[in-house]
């Protein structure tokens, strides 16, 4: 198989999957994709049936995959949020 039909190498790094009140708010899922790492994320609006997913978001590296779910993991705790790797 050719370099160019070769399908692209995707590899997951890490989930993350917020609570609260034992409700899922958020699923967040980082994966390694060629030269470059999505975040990927499901959110769980309260008082909806249905999720929503917004993204992927694209970046350069792992290392700023990671920087940004941090982040987000961060903001979730601080608003009462139970963060686990799932």
């Amino acid at each position: 198989m050719s370099e160019e039909t070769r399908p692209e190498s995707v590899r997951e790094l890490f989930v993350r999957h917020a609570r609260r009140d034992g409700r899922s708010v958020v699923v967040m899922r980082a994966v390694e994709q060629g030269e470059s790492c999505l975040v990927e994320a499901e959110v769980f609006p309260a008082g909806s049936a249905e999720s929503v997913r917004p993204g992927p978001y694209t970046f350069a590296d792992a290392r700023e995959a990671t920087a940004f779910v941090t982040e987000a993991v961060e903001a979730l705790m601080y608003l009462g949020c139970d963060v686990q790797a799932a």
